[in-house]
């Protein structure tokens, strides 16, 4: 596995990819502040709570962020899929609960096509569409050295132009950069240390 450079991201534009774990919320946030402004983030109504885009300032501007909250899951793949057809947003986020069938994830492809835009469907996990561009699960990493508090592993486990691959990432807010980081036992200054 590469672990110098993150070659499936940004993710691929105009293509729709999906994203499980329990960091999908931080890699959806990270990878519509990479897509740039503006962004949907589409929910259904059966989601109880919300997204608090002030609680997203460290990956991207709430200001430029669109909430959509649809009534049921078909109303949701509907808003998403004129949203990624419109060509007039960077990005749309999805959340799912529902499997997708092939039509579905297949009609947000062709939207995602025809209007220019990358989609991202936030799904539960061992949940997916065959129509998916890339499928990667997310999840925190704990950093045994206790420099790193956004230490985050991906890993892509479905990707249609490439291979599969995992990377060690850490956001840098200031920045607004993704790095990759090596594995703890490979970091600088870890030779010879006892472990």
């Amino acid at each position: 596995m590469s672990q110098e450079r993150l070659t499936a991201f940004p993710l691929r534009h105009a293509r729709v990819h999906e994203v499980c774990g329990p960091s999908a919320l931080t890699f959806a946030a990270i990878a519509a502040s990479l897509a740039g402004e503006p962004a949907l983030w589409v929910r259904a109504g059966t989601y109880h709570d919300t997204v608090y885009p002030l609680g997203l300032v460290p990956f991207l501007d709430p200001s430029q962020l669109l909430l959509a909250r649809a009534e049921t899951h078909r109303d949701s793949l509907g808003v998403a899929e004129e949203a990624l057809r419109s060509g007039a947003l960077s990005f749309v986020v999805i959340e799912i609960r529902q499997p997708l069938d092939l039509r579905e994830g297949r009609r947000l492809q062709l939207a995602a096509r025809a209007g220019g835009t990358t989609g991202l469907c936030i799904i539960p996990q061992g949940m997916g569409s065959n129509a998916a561009e890339t499928r990667w699960h997310v999840a925190p990493l704990f950093d045994p050295s206790g420099e790193d508090s956004t230490l985050m592993r991906w890993e892509i486990i479905k990707n249609k132009t490439g291979t599969i691959e995992a990377w060690n990432v850490r956001w840098d807010p200031e920045a607004r950069r993704l790095h990759v980081v090596p594995p703890s036992r490979k970091r600088s200054g870890s030779e010879g240390a006892s472990g």
